[in-house]
């Protein structure tokens, strides 16, 4: 889920304005998503080198403050080919093409929804599928590979990692840290001294 920034907002004493922009919560809290809207050209938004520049000053700002964002941008409209990749350098890019919406303001048919819903994909979390199959030869998939590595008696720390997983990179490791230190912990609240 995500909600709503207010723009423009200020990051490291600058002020930064873009057709929206959103946060994600829970465990998408790290996520900050730029939408430019590319048919219309407010605050810039038709010149690639414009969009581009205001995303790197951002990405900027957001390094002096020590920022751990990850920053998507959305570019809705106009296809601005040439920017996807030079802002594929700084961020995510997510490109949504032109299409049919009704007097509602939604997509026009159901073609229009699969074609809008194909394109926002990219931003929704990785799920995993609910069994892994173990490979033979050990070089197929990450989670195959994890499966094959950890002993079968430790089957509820692979249980941890996996349902980690879906949280990110950094809920894996504190994941780990956590099962691996529980002994730890045990002892130490057992031993008065």
């Amino acid at each position: 889920m995500y909600r709503d920034i207010a723009t423009p907002f200020r990051m490291a004493g600058v002020e930064f304005d873009f057709t929206a922009a959103m946060r994600g919560n829970e465990g998408r809290a790290l996520d900050l998503i730029l939408i430019f809207d590319t048919t219309t050209g407010d605050f810039g938004d038709r010149e690639g080198v414009r969009v581009r520049q205001r995303v790197e000053a951002l990405s900027r700002a957001l390094d002096v403050t020590g920022s751990r964002y990850v920053v998507t941008a959305i570019l809705a409209g106009a296809l601005l080919t040439e920017t996807v990749e030079a802002l594929a350098e700084t961020c995510r890019v997510l490109q949504v093409e032109d299409i049919a919406i009704g007097a509602n303001g939604r997509p026009a048919d159901e073609a229009a929804m699969r074609q809008l819903e194909d394109q926002i994909r990219v931003l929704l979390p990785l799920r995993l599928p609910e069994t892994v199959a173990e490979s033979q030869d050990g070089y197929g998939p990450a989670l195959e590979q994890l499966v094959l590595a950890v002993p079968p008696t430790n089957k509820a720390f692979l249980d941890v990692l996996i349902a980690a997983s879906e949280d990110g990179e950094q809920a894996v490791t504190d994941a780990a840290g956590r099962a691996v230190g529980a002994p730890f912990q045990i002892d130490q609240e057992e031993d008065p001294s």
